[in-house]
């Protein structure tokens, strides 16, 4: 586990690949929603889509409010509530 991004509108941590699990075969990411407390996690296909999408849009050197935009793109799919103990 790892936290690759934090800003603060949204953090997001990566999983490594984990062969023994399958929701975790090619790695997982969780894109938490601060503002809006709530979260999800992707993995498989749509985490290898979210790899590929991100390197393209660090290679243009974006500011956090550009991350911050592309990261917005996942908000429809966040319905997981964020849950604090």
């Amino acid at each position: 586990m790892n936290l690759i991004y934090n800003s603060e509108q949204y953090s997001v941590v990566e999983f490594g690949a984990d062969r023994e699990l399958e929701a975790l075969r090619f790695g997982g990411y969780e894109i938490v929603d601060k503002g809006g407390k709530r979260e999800i996690f992707i993995a498989g296909v749509m985490a290898q889509t979210f790899r590929r999408d991100v390197n393209r849009l660090i290679a243009g050197e974006p500011t956090m409010e550009e991350v911050d935009e592309f990261l917005g793109n996942y908000e429809p799919l966040m319905s997981q509530p964020v849950l604090l103990h």
